[in-house]
């Protein structure tokens, strides 16, 4: 970039930030909404007020919808990618092939380095899992409004930022370990897994609390008028990576972790069998 391109660049980005300091100024500093922050901030977690209106049949919390959606993307790719992209892989990978393999190669790898004797399942449920969380963190920045039953548009926000969501995932995720244990140690594989009754419950709330928090800063934001410009974007994009990265790689790392530690059998292993 020559000194004038550069020139013309700063003055652009000069006035565009002028405008929107005069803008800020010139609304003050009161709010947008009528409903006090309390409310707004109480309605992002419990989705009383806010409901939609599933197909006639009952009101349901805009995470649901979020839910259903997301897994429609998620089948939908898969089942294209299946059917017309990988019978055309080759042994010189492509941009997409290449990335694909990386990906699944990141789960399979996590899944063998935790759980040597057993990791195929481990393997593929991690990578949906982490796939199902990032896809459905990533998916509030698309920003899809709703009607809701009193009588406004909503943003459909993250499956997992709903309580009931974070703990689907956390007791799915349980008892995905507690199959490892019956099958690698039987009833004492069982036993080790049930000993952890607490483990559901710190899942859940972990996701749910991490996923929660990026949204509740993001509605904060949003909430004033002063710094509804600019700020927000920056914020939701921060938030909502960070979290979608973050938080697929805890669940699924401690899932293979737990799930590696109750169906491992003990005893020494000889001429390279697994006892």
């Amino acid at each position: 970039m020559d000194k004038k391109k550069r020139t013309r660049f700063l003055i652009i980005i000069g006035c565009i930030l002028a405008v929107l300091l005069v803008g800020i100024i010139l609304t003050g500093n009161h709010s947008g909404h009528e409903e006090p922050i309390k409310l707004v901030m109480k309605d992002a977690v419990l989705h009383e007020e806010n409901r939609i209106n599933f197909l006639g049949i009952m009101l349901v919390n805009p995470a649901v919808i979020s839910a259903y959606t997301v897994t429609a993307i998620i089948f939908i790719f898969a089942l294209i990618v299946r059917l017309f992209v990988i019978p055309r892989f080759t042994d010189a990978p492509g941009k997409f092939q290449l990335l694909l393999e990386q990906a699944v190669g990141i789960f399979d790898g996590l899944a063998k380095s935790n759980s040597p004797q057993r990791n195929k399942f481990l393997g593929a449920y991690v990578f949906t899992a982490g796939t199902y969380i990032f896809v459905g963190t990533m998916f509030e920045l698309l920003g899809i409004m709703v009607p809701a039953t009193s009588g406004t548009a909503i943003a459909l926000p993250a499956p997992l930022a709903d309580i009931n969501g974070a703990i689907s995932m956390g007791v799915f995720s349980y008892c995905v370990i507690l199959s490892g244990g019956i099958a690698g140690n039987k009833i004492k594989g069982a036993l080790g897994t049930l000993k952890d009754f607490s483990l559901p419950i710190s899942m859940s709330f972990r996701l749910f609390g991490a996923l929660l928090s990026g949204a509740l800063v993001t509605e904060l934001v949003y909430y004033y008028i002063t710094t509804s410009f600019v700020i927000p974007v920056l914020v939701a994009v921060m938030f909502t990576m960070l979290h979608a990265l973050i938080q697929a790689y805890v669940l699924t790392m401690l899932t293979a972790l737990f799930y590696g530690e109750v169906c491992t059998k003990e005893g020494p292993i000889e001429d390279g069998k697994i006892p």
